[in-house]
């Protein structure tokens, strides 16, 4: 993107080892306990690519993101999907979700599987989005894994029974759902999060 527009990057991780970029600075900040090393208001967009379930505080590390941001500015976060039916089904019976397996004891390699300490679904992070002063969220996956297919096959008809079934519950009896966030609810069981890998969205900053 660099080479076609004039744009100006910058990129913040826990290490300087894990980017080498020859013409961009990595920041280096540990966002469970620092905040974003930059000025309010700095940037037009931020990506945030698979970061958040390494996080300790991830609603905290989205409230700077928006401090961070110019007004209509947008940010594309990346995190594993928990709720893909393969995940859904391997909670069930091992008590973990896909990419969310035991961890070890003081871990020290932050960045890989067993760094992955936070698992955050959809509905939980679009509503710290909207808690943080975001807009306009979207959602849609890097790809459609065959083993949440398969499963789909077997799985479709009650979950179509059942989603409506506790969607009504939920609006009648314990006034958990909304105008305001009914359609994030209602994304919790569409194709998209039922057999995505990885879950992409995007936002706005509220002007």
């Amino acid at each position: 993107m660099r080479s076609k527009f004039d744009v100006h990057s910058s990129a913040c991780d826990y290490t300087d080892s894990l980017m080498r970029l020859s013409d961009v600075r990595v920041n280096i900040a540990d966002l469970s306990n620092e905040n974003l090393p930059y000025p309010d208001e700095s940037f037009d967009l931020v990506t945030c690519t698979e970061v958040i379930e390494h996080l300790e505080h991830y609603r905290s590390t989205l409230r700077e993101i928006h401090r961070v941001l110019r007004p209509d500015g947008t940010l594309v976060i990346t995190t594993p999907n928990i709720l893909n039916l393969k995940s859904r089904i391997r909670f069930l019976i091992f008590g973990f979700y896909n990419l969310f397996g035991p961890l070890h004891v003081s871990e020290s390699e932050l960045h890989s599987t067993g760094g992955h300490i936070n698992p955050v679904s959809y509905f939980f992070l679009s509503h710290a989005l909207l808690d943080a002063g975001f807009k306009n969220i979207e959602v849609s996956i890097d790809k459609k894994q065959g083993t949440s297919i398969a499963w789909l096959l077997i799985l479709w008809i009650p979950i179509e029974f059942f989603s409506k079934l506790f969607l009504r519950k939920e609006k009648g009896k314990y006034k958990t759902v909304d105008e305001h966030n009914e359609s994030h609810v209602l994304q919790m069981n569409s194709l998209d999060i039922l057999l995505g890998r990885t879950i992409v969205v995007g936002c706005k900053k509220a002007n």
